[in-house]
């Protein structure tokens, strides 16, 4: 299985960002959008699906409530991906909120991811 493309219905590692250096590179790239209590900061990647990042600070809430909230991103993006044409890193920060349904991250995920792709133009990281 080391070879073959990720199943699209699974949230393996392959669609994981799981190193700072991933990171630090969508955020240098400026790209992002709001939806609710969600930052989607979002850069092109040269595999053949999108990968997902998380950053869910402790002002959110205890450890608990910030797994939950991992937790329904993370179905999110697995029943989302399926649906994203284009190949992108996506890291998602949450910003304090009130608790909310999975249906409503989904929603909120979902309406940031396609105004990132609908309004991507490749560019340098860093300011111009």
């Amino acid at each position: 299985m080391n070879g073959s493309p990720p199943r699209p219905e699974r949230f393996s590692k392959a669609h994981r960002l799981r190193h700072d250096r991933e990171f630090q590179h969508v955020y240098e790239i400026r790209h992002r959008r709001e939806s609710g209590p969600l930052l989607v900061y979002a850069a092109s990647n040269t595999l053949t699906h999108p990968r997902l990042g998380l950053s869910v600070s402790r002002k959110v809430g205890g450890a608990v409530t910030r797994n939950r909230v991992k937790r329904r991103l993370r179905e999110s993006f697995r029943k989302l991906k399926v649906r994203l044409d284009r190949p992108f890193d996506y890291v998602i920060v949450v910003r304090p909120h009130k608790p909310i349904t999975q249906e409503a991250y989904q929603t909120h995920l979902e309406t940031a991811m396609q105004k990132l792709a609908d309004s991507w133009t490749p560019r340098k990281s860093g300011r111009p």
